[in-house]
């Protein structure tokens, strides 16, 4: 239920659950990820996004990997390989209560060709009209730890002995509004 005077709904916080594809997207010992810059800092992407209703996992994960950054599933260096799970319940500003989001990511391998002919920028539609731009930025995956990363596995890739190993744990530590803020 919507409440015009003070511009929320009536849903609790984390009544609804949504599911959200991510990819580490490896091109060697590079990962991809998307910066975003805000007023308290970078804020860093693994490139994907929401699941559709019945929308198929690695469906998604295709959409948004073309939609994002050009790429096709062709250009994959073989199937999607599920790395990590990770439960998100963060407050967050805006009208809206909080969904919790269910974050399932993936690692991909693309070769330097594949690579080359990537999106550069991404570009987000605002509820507001307004986009928001967001850079293409390939690093060492062994720095990416130190990132505001979202969703938060940045400990986990930089973890990784290479970028084909396998994690010790698929549960990643859940993002909570003690283990992730906002920029």
């Amino acid at each position: 239920m919507h409440d015009p005077s003070t511009g929320t709904t009536g849903a609790p916080a984390f009544s609804t659950v949504r599911i959200r594809v991510g990819a580490a997207l490896f091109c060697g010992e590079r990962v991809c990820v998307i910066r975003r810059d805000r007023p308290a800092g970078a804020l860093y992407t693994l490139p994907g996004g929401k699941v559709e209703p019945g929308e198929p996992l690695e469906g998604a994960l295709a959409r948004e990997l073309s939609e994002e950054l050009r790429l096709e599933a062709a250009s994959w260096d073989g199937p999607p390989e599920l790395l990590w799970v990770q439960d998100q319940m963060v407050a967050r500003p805006g009208p809206t209560p909080p969904p919790r989001k269910l974050h399932l990511v993936y690692r991909l391998h693309i070769g330097e060709e594949a690579r080359g002919r990537l999106a550069e920028e991404e570009h987000d539609a605002a509820p507001n009209g307004r986009g928001d731009t967001g850079r293409v930025e390939w690093r060492d995956y062994r720095t990416v730890g130190d990132l505001a990363l979202f969703p938060a596995v940045g400990g986990q890739i930089a973890g990784l002995e290479t970028p084909v190993s396998r994690p010790d744990r698929t549960l990643a530590p859940p993002m909570t509004d003690i283990t992730f803020s906002w920029r």
